[in-house]
């Protein structure tokens, strides 16, 4: 995934980010959107315990979305397993959001994540 330079002005702009308190409201939003999700669902509570079913159901992609989870896949060499990943945590950032479908941002964020992976960011 290709990304512009951000200016040093930007970076070094004081700017107030979202507190702990405010990420952790909306995590348990998340948790609580996919509790009520999955509660008929034997053994499924979250997201990341999605079956192929459940990512037909709940992780279906409009036509962009799917157009860049194809270029990504194309692109990358990416797996069916890194596919359904990349589908895992993008329906996660929609929920975080409190999207009921995931858009571009939240497919898009999903491939970056699943790219810094690869690449073996931090190790």
């Amino acid at each position: 995934m290709e990304i512009t330079p951000v200016p040093f002005e930007k970076l070094s702009e004081q700017r107030k980010g979202e507190s702990s308190a405010e990420i952790r409201e909306r995590v348990v939003k998340a948790r609580l959107i996919q509790q009520e999700r999955y509660k008929d669902e034997e053994h499924i509570h979250c997201n990341a315990q999605m079956n192929s079913r459940l990512l037909q159901k709940y992780a279906q992609l409009d036509k962009e979305c799917n157009d860049t989870l194809c270029t990504a896949m194309e692109r990358f060499s990416l797996s069916a397993r890194a596919y359904d990943r990349i589908l895992k945590v993008a329906r996660t950032i929609a929920d975080l959001d409190g999207a009921e479908n995931i858009q571009f941002p939240h497919i898009s964020e999903a491939i970056g994540y699943r790219n810094l992976d690869r690449e073996g960011w931090g190790t």
